[in-house]
């Protein structure tokens, strides 16, 4: 669904943030973009939405250029960026006013995302709180169906139980038709509803695996000194080390804190392994 080819762009004219990145993402799946801060993941999902346009290379959706923003094109884009401001109206307002740009806005769906999020209809949007306004943004964008929906760090500013919140919504939202991009540094939040994982690093994607390829192929746990277990990876935790280690037949959860980690340590060990 989205094709990104030889992008290069950079926000000073001999400092380059990408260069001839490549990138394919496909529908019915949620990504995990994650990286350090002031690794690209905000431009790039600027990109991707037409916010901003490369230098070189070209962003395609439906094999469509986005820097055409054709009408067509932005119908089926939506972003939720990590910082905004909202209007002085209601919620019922801004919904008259945004979702006719959407031909595939439920009003029934929205109702339902603010009825979970436990976000009254009646309030001036400006008398919300941050995490408030942050939940309402993400039921608009998930009533809105499109195709891409773009996510930056949309964790950012919710206590624990929104998260909670987010991630059932999320996993209960998505739809084969879409392809739902998370930006995000914190990792342990999307954990349960991405499927599948990509690290940028100063620019450079240096992952990008499949939940299941990563499940299949690594397992994580404590670290034992007597195990015969090849370890990739290991950090000292409270208790004693956590690692990653050379599947040998045994599930277990992926730890994607511990992952990023070792990605960032040694993304060629890690993804050899896999």
């Amino acid at each position: 669904m989205i094709n990104i080819k030889n992008l290069t762009f950079g926000y000073k004219k001999n400092q380059q943030l990408f260069r001839e990145l490549t990138l394919d993402l496909k529908a019915g799946s949620i990504y995990g973009l994650f990286g350090m801060n002031g690794a690209g993941k905000t431009t790039l999902l600027k990109h991707i939405s037409g916010m901003l346009f490369p230098q070189q290379g070209e962003c395609l959706i439906f094999e469509k250029d986005v820097k055409e923003r054709t009408p067509e094109i932005m119908a089926n884009i939506y972003i939720i960026p990590e910082e905004f401001v909202l209007p002085s109206i209601k919620i019922s307002t801004f919904a008259e006013l945004h979702a006719p740009f959407y031909p595939r806005f439920s009003y029934e769906l929205f109702e339902k995302y603010l009825k979970e999020f436990e976000i009254s209809n009646g309030k001036n949007l400006t008398k919300y709180s941050y995490g408030q306004k942050k939940k309402f943004l993400i039921a608009f964008g998930l009533a809105t169906q499109t195709n891409v929906l773009l996510m930056d760090e949309p964790t950012n500013g919710l206590d624990i139980p929104s998260k909670s919140q987010f991630r059932r919504i999320m996993a209960a939202a998505a739809t084969e038709d879409q392809c739902i991009v998370i930006s995000t540094h914190q990792v342990r939040d999307l954990a349960s509803i991405i499927d599948h994982v990509i690290v940028l690093d100063n620019g450079k994607i240096i992952f990008h695996k499949s939940t299941f390829d990563i499940g299949e192929k690594l397992s994580f746990g404590k670290l034992r000194e007597a195990s015969n277990q090849q370890v990739l990876y290991a950090e000292e935790v409270l208790g004693g080390k956590a690692a990653i280690y050379q599947n040998n037949g045994q599930d277990t959860a992926i730890d994607l804190e511990l992952l990023f980690n070792a990605i960032i340590k040694d993304p060629q060990v890690i993804n050899q392994a896999i």
